[in-house]
This record gives structure tokens, C-alpha cells and sequence, in this order.
């Protein structure tokens, strides 16, 4: 099953939108979650209660805005990206589209590291902060790049881009595996049910995103980390290792999965919305006249 640009933009242009505003709250939570300190929050949903109390439901939306403007661009990269290197490698199978998809998580992390930056320093905002920074993520970019230069806006490259090659690499990988698992004897994984579809898309995505939450949870404290009402970035980290070092003292090995709860509550219905839609529509583009199983 290759995915391509045409694909990839009508999925996004389906499913994005809505997976956003749907699913941008708990990212927000997860964040949050990552990035506190004296143990504000106990628990997701503590820290939903705490946000919508001391800021309103809009709290939970800081930052969207930076998610909303890229998600056409990247995952246009990511689909388009995905399915030339699937046709270049002439296969369609487990580690074809792992293989694949790691190719696509590395160019698309280009796109994702100052959209991912600029969403996170917004929705920390509140967070022991009394005046507000930024007031939106276009306003970030531009600080950030007054105050730090290009370089700046580009800050958590190498760990993002750490966290996307192996996740995306899980993301197709997985996918291809589960759904060849679901397929019926006797009949093609191309004409999967969209139900079974769904379920795969699911576990693909929630397992892409266990496997790799240590590394976004550096991620985000790397990338929250600088900050200021100033204008003048203050660190609290001197490189990946200090910050793993930190994060380390602060809680121990658990405090790496602070906030999976909410990323797993997100990222199971929106993947499995995406991947869906995404596949069902590339078969309909290629053979309109194509079938499935009910379910």
C-alpha cells in the first residue's frame, strides 16, 4: 500500500482539520505534563481541570495555530515522501514500508522542528508564567529569530529529528504488519475493510508513539527550555544530556512518560482516522471499481 501526495493532501484535507481541533487539547495536556515542574499537575486529567480553571477552555488551544498552518505541508512530505521511496524500492511489504516511512519521518522533521518549537514555547505559556511571552506562534518564530537567528528557530533538530526516523519507520512498518495480520485467508491486504483499516491505523500509531515517548518527552523539555518575557533566552539545559540528565533527577525513569496517557487518548483515533482515509482513498484513485470486505 503506498501512499503519495495526492493522498497524503485530501486525507489531511478529510481528517486534519478536525483530528486537530479534536485532538490539539490533549496535546496541550501532554506537554504541559513534559514540562512541569514541583509536580503541578497530577495527572492528565488533573491538568485538563487546572487549565480550563485558570484559563479558560481556550487554554487547552495555545498553539494551535502552528499545527493547523503546517499540517497540510507536512504530511503532503511525509504521504508523497513515503510512497516515491516505496515505488523506488519496488515493495510493498513490512520493512519496504518501514523503510520508507523512516526516510519520510527525516525530511519531514525539517518542517516539524520550528512548527513543533514554536506550538510547544506557546502552550506552556501559563504555566508559573504571569505575563505572557508570545502572543501566538507566529509571534514566537519571529522572537525567537530576532532574539537567537535562524539557528534558533531550529532548536531540538537533531532530537527531533531522532524521534521521527524511528517513529515513522514504526508508523508504516506497523501498519503493513497489522493489516496483513487482519487480512482474511484468501483475500489481498489491498482490499482491506475500512473497519479493519481503522484498527490498524490505531495500533500503528499508538505504537509508534510508545516506543518513542522518551525521546519527545526530551524533545519537548529541549525545546520549551529558553523561553522568556525578556527577550533574552534563558537555558536551563546545556545540550540533550543535561536535559536526559534532569528529567532523570527529577522523577526517575517514569518521569519520561509523563503525559503518554493523553498522547494515546489523541493519537489512536487520529491515526486510525488518517491512515484510513489516506489508504482508502489512494485504492479509489488507483482502481475506482475497487472492492473490500465489509468488514
Amino acid at each position: 500500500m503506498a501512499f503519495d501526495f495526492f493522498a497524503g493532501c485530501l486525507g489531511v484535507f478529510l481528517t486534519g482539520f478536525a483530528g486537530v481541533v479534536v485532538g490539539h487539547p490533549f496535546d496541550t495536556v501532554k506537554v504541559r505534563l513534559q514540562t512541569q515542574t514541583n509536580n503541578v499537575y497530577n495527572g492528565v486529567f488533573d491538568c485538563f481541570k487546572q487549565i480550563i480553571k485558570r484559563e479558560s477552555v481556550l487554554g487547552l488551544y495555545k498553539g494551535m495555530a502552528s499545527p493547523l498552518a503546517g499540517l497540510g505541508l507536512i504530511n503532503a512530505i511525509i504521504f508523497g515522501v513515503q510512497g516515491e521511496t516505496l515505488r523506488r524500492l519496488n515493495g510493498s511489504g513490512t520493512m519496504a514500508q518501514a523503510i520508507s516511512g523512516a526516510i519520510a519521518g527525516g525530511v519531514q522533521s525539517i518542517v516539524c522542528c520550528p512548527m513543533e518549537l514554536a506550538k510547544t514555547r506557546v502552550q506552556v505559556q501559563g504555566q508559573g508564567q504571569k505575563l505572557m511571552a508570545y502572543t501566538g506562534s507566529l509571534d514566537c518564530l519571529k522572537k525567537v529569530f530576532h532574539s537567537e537567528g535562524l539557528r534558533g528557530c531550529f532548536r531540538g533538530m537533531a532530537i527531533t529529528t531522532t524521534r521521527d526516523i524511528p517513529a515513522f519507520a514504526l508508523y508504516f512498518g506497523s501498519f503493513q504488519y497489522v493489516c496483513e495480520l487482519l487480512t482474511p485467508k484468501g483475500e489481498h491486504v489491498d482490499n482491506l475493510s475500512p473497519i479493519r483499516l481503522f484498527f490498524s491505523g490505531g495500533i500503528a500509531g499508538t505504537l509508534s508513539w510508545i516506543l518513542t515517548y522518551p525521546v519527545d518527552m526530551v524533545k519537548s523539555c529541549y525545546q520549551a527550555d529558553g523561553r522568556t518575557n525578556s527577550g533574552k533566552p534563558q537555558y536551563k539545559y546545556n545540550g540533550y544530556a543535561d536535559c536526559v540528565k534532569k528529567i532523570y533527577i527529577s522523577g526517575g525513569v517514569s518521569a519520561f512518560g509523563q503525559g503518554l496517557l493523553a498522547t494515546i487518548l489523541r493519537g489512536f483515533p487520529t491515526n486510525a482516522a488518517t491512515l484510513t482515509v489516506v489508504t482508502l482513498t489512494l485504492r479509489l484513485a488507483r482502481n475506482p471499481e475497487s472492492h473490500y470486505e465489509s468488514m
